[in-house]
């Protein structure tokens, strides 16, 4: 194994960076799911419990009984834990891949079309918006005034993401393998989330907690994981199977059991609203 990537190089490469809202490019990879719906279901990692503890302790109230908007709600992951925690869960998702196959797997649960810089809910009518692995796809100077018109007095704004624990050297360099492949740093953009970049209106003052956990899953589940990522998805598919195919017998060969432990850091940000 190579040395971990350093602190200004997280992926060990001079690579660029996420282009911003409203860039052509940006549009392509924030639609791109929609192909991979069934995939992304299938194999993204879920949540830990901890996240939802940490969620409650800085809302100050139980998810038992909460009125709550599940935004960019993709194909429910987040969604089936808040309803499983008791929360009554309306979820807004733009997409119409991932729309059907939320309605698949929770038929169950309310959704609605419909995006965070507008969204399709009344005026102080939920507690708690969440975004799970999507308030980068918004403009954050629309999407604030927006949950802060949709929330009632006291609610709070809860973004989460799920990011590689980079001190782990396999993650790390794969990490880099992947940027090098792509010349992108994938995941720079969740990895470095602040609250001043949550919120370039000054409107919130975000509390940022972190929640490491992991999963114990075979390489070929990894693999899917990684490739229902944007980056991936928006390349020609050969570019991408090129990766991945080298990706697994790098694997492989340094795990022969055929399963990885992939580590993350929740990076969690939650504002609350006057009461």
């Amino acid at each position: 194994m190579t040395t971990p990537p350093s602190a200004d190089h997280p992926t060990g490469a001079d690579l660029t960076t996420e282009p911003p809202a409203g860039h052509p490019a940006r549009a392509a990879r924030a639609h791109s799911f929609n192909a991979a719906a069934a995939q992304y279901a299938a194999n993204r990692p879920s949540y830990p419990p901890a996240l939802f503890d940490a969620i409650e302790d800085l809302t100050g109230r139980p998810l038992t009984g909460a009125r709550v908007a599940d935004i960019g709600a993709g194909t429910g992951i987040a969604t089936a834990l808040l309803h499983a925690r008791g929360a009554s869960v309306v979820a807004v998702e733009p997409g119409d891949g991932m729309a059907a196959q939320f309605r698949r797997t929770l038929p169950g649960i309310p959704i609605i079309r419909g995006t965070g810089d507008d969204l399709p809910l009344a005026d102080a009518s939920v507690d708690l918006v969440t975004y799970a692995q999507a308030w980068h796809w918004t403009d954050p100077a629309r999407a604030v005034p927006e949950a802060l018109r949709v929330l009632r007095p006291g609610g709070a704004l809860a973004l989460w993401w799920n990011t590689d624990a980079l001190d782990v050297p396999w993650i790390a360099e794969a990490a880099a393998r992947t940027g090098r492949h792509f010349g992108i740093d994938v995941f720079a953009e969740k990895r470095n989330v602040n609250a001043r970049a949550a919120d370039p209106t000054g409107l919130l003052d975000f509390t940022r907690r972190t929640v490491r956990w992991s999963r114990h899953v075979p390489v070929d589940t990894h693999l899917a994981n990684i490739g229902s990522h944007s980056v991936f998805l928006v390349h020609a598919p050969e570019h991408t199977a090129a990766f991945l195919a080298a990706e697994r017998e790098l694997l492989l060969s340094a795990f022969p059991d055929g399963f990885v432990e992939e580590v993350y850091e929740v990076v969690l940000l939650h504002a609350k609203t006057p009461a």
